[in-house]
């Protein structure tokens, strides 16, 4: 099993929750479901939270999606990006964007679409479980440890059996912040890996190809922080997911000041907060392994994929008045035209910094069939929108 079909395939799996998730490497106790929880799809989808706005539309992003065709398709350089997941960002000091990948594609693109197959199949293709890319003044370039001839990971492995996937990014002190998941495989079948533990890897801005420290974070309650990070009152919210395969519930914590290094408070059952881990309480189902809280206007506004649905292509949006929710008034935002046969969409999530017509959401495009990640260069890109509100 290459290291390929060994992580791109499982991770397709893990986000839509098609199977029982692996076996995990901790045994969570029964968790407090609050009345969220519980609630009907009816009740969820019942009015919009009066804080917040109500969904106006989604469109195309063009200008990102003609930099990242365009980008991906150049072949000036051959130990750049041709495609990814993950697709977080986060504004450097500087005012570039960088952008946070996990599972990432570097090499050439073929003229007819089409890539080589990855380096570990035979082909040209190299294949790394994490990424950079910088945009300044609507260009991109490539962030990679190692060489042009063997470029390696920005978040490297212990070994060949662990790798990290990324989460979302923050600034803190001049510092670049990324959370990452470490999964690990414990046996030689296809379904033999796990989530290990969180990190936060530390990043100097004008050094992005290591990590200058790497720290661990809360890993004892099967929470995989952090879906989405929230800078707000003088917190930084850590949205968590408690990842069950078919069901998927939000968790919440919070780190006063800017650096996730701090100590954490977990919100409970109770709606209290408690800095023990396990007092970490379901906020509510229906979320995806990445998604987002975005203040828009008044209110907060959830953005995720649906995942009360099977291979759902919908993109749907909460609100509330707090960042710590409840998040009510399911709407629907956008439905992804890819999904089809073995491709599915997964994982939307707000990007406030960018710049765009309106709130800018990505999604990731994926498919069931490695074969179709060579055949068609577009398939495994994200997609971005312009959301607006009224």
């Amino acid at each position: 099993m290459t290291r390929f079909r060994s992580s791109l395939a499982p991770l397709a799996v893990a986000v839509l929750g098609l199977i029982a998730v692996p076996q995990q490497a901790w045994a969570a106790p029964p968790t407090p479901v609050p009345p969220s929880v519980g609630a009907t799809q009816q009740q969820q989808s019942g009015p919009v939270s009066a804080c917040a706005p109500t969904v106006r539309g989604a469109s195309v992003d063009a200008r990102l999606t003609s930099l990242f065709t365009s980008y991906g398709n150049d072949n000036n350089r051959l130990d750049d990006w041709t495609g990814a997941d993950g697709t977080y960002s986060v504004k450097l000091p500087n005012g570039r964007e960088l952008w946070v990948f996990s599972d990432t594609f570097l090499g050439r693109v073929n003229p007819d679409g089409s890539r080589p197959p990855v380096v570990e199949e035979g082909g040209s293709t190299v294949f790394l479980n994490n990424s950079f890319a910088v945009e300044r003044d609507g260009r991109l370039s490539t962030v990679h440890d190692g060489t042009a001839a063997e470029p390696e990971a920005v978040m490297p492995p212990r070994d060949d059996k662990h790798w990290y996937w990324a989460g979302d990014a923050t600034l803190a002190g001049g510092l670049v912040e990324v959370t990452y998941q470490e999964y690990e495989r414990f046996g030689s079948g296809a379904w033999d890996w796990r989530w290990h533990r969180n990190v936060v890897a530390r990043f100097a801005p004008g050094r992005l190809d290591q990590p200058i420290s790497v720290h661990d974070l809360p890993s004892g309650h099967g929470v995989s922080w952090a879906s989405g990070l929230l800078k707000d009152g003088g917190y930084t919210y850590v949205y968590g997911v408690e990842d069950l395969g078919s069901a998927k519930y939000m968790h919440l914590a919070r780190v006063r000041g800017q650096s996730l290094l701090g100590t954490w408070e977990f919100r409970t059952a109770d709606g209290s907060w408690s800095p023990d881990e396990t007092d970490s309480a379901r906020i509510m189902g229906g979320v995806a392994n990445e998604y987002s809280v975005t203040r828009v206007g008044s209110g907060y506004v959830l953005i995720t994929h649906d995942t009360t649905e099977v291979l759902s292509p919908n993109i749907v949006a909460y609100s509330s008045c707090s960042p710590t929710g409840p998040f009510t008034g399911k709407q629907h935002v956008y439905t992804t035209p890819e999904t089809s046969g073995n491709v599915f969409t997964y994982n939307a999530h707000a990007h406030p910094d960018v710049a765009g017509n309106g709130l800018v959401v990505s999604y990731n495009v994926n498919s069931f069939v490695n074969t179709d990640h060579y055949r068609d260069v577009s398939i495994y890109r994200p997609r971005f929108l312009d959301v607006t509100f009224e």
